[in-house]
């Protein structure tokens, strides 16, 4: 998934950008205004309403539901097209105060939350303006699974540039010796 194939996403999504949020990689990038590395797909929150519609709209361009992907609904909804490109939705249930909750189970015994105040943050995609989530939830949703490489990399990227923690020890020692090497 690249820059410009983000861009084409949103395009389509065009009247619901004020109810969707870049998440994952492409959320990280957007929040350091670079792409940083290789997307094999791209996480959007958006609101539970509008998830008919929106599927509807990626439709148009050429994205179908896969509903091999496991977790899918109504946890995630799992987008391709004939070329590969991947989208995965996390439909999000809003509270009266604005913070938006992931139904992570089929028995709605599993919930995962978006504070209202961590979804406040904005980036830039191939010079596009979006919506993300902030930095600080981001790295808080990484810590809640093992993480891969690439989690490595958008955590460092992440506290490197915006300084969030508390961190677990691994990520703490590689600050701590960056910064002793720039004193």
């Amino acid at each position: 998934m690249t820059g410009s194939d983000v861009v084409e996403v949103l395009q389509a999504l065009e009247g619901y950008e004020p109810r969707v949020w870049i998440d994952g990689g492409w959320g990280v990038d957007a929040l350091v205004a670079e792409q940083t590395r290789d997307h094999t797909d791209l996480d959007l929150a958006v609101d539970k309403r509008d998830l008919a519609a929106i599927e509807r709209a990626l439709a148009e361009i050429g994205f179908r539901h896969d509903a091999t992907i496991k977790p899918g609904l109504p946890a995630r909804l799992v987008l391709r097209d004939r070329g590969g490109r991947q989208i995965d939705i996390h439909p999000l249930v809003f509270d009266g105060d604005g913070n938006g909750w992931q139904q992570l189970s089929e028995t709605g015994r599993a919930w995962g939350r978006y504070p209202a105040e961590h979804l406040q943050s904005t980036g830039t995609i191939a010079g596009h303006h979006v919506q993300c989530l902030s930095p600080e939830l981001q790295v808080r949703f990484r810590m809640g699974h093992e993480w891969s490489s690439r989690d490595e990399h958008d955590i460092t990227l992440l506290t490197n540039r915006f300084r969030v923690g508390p961190l677990p020890p691994p990520f703490r020692k590689e600050l701590n010796s960056q910064v002793r090497t720039s004193l």
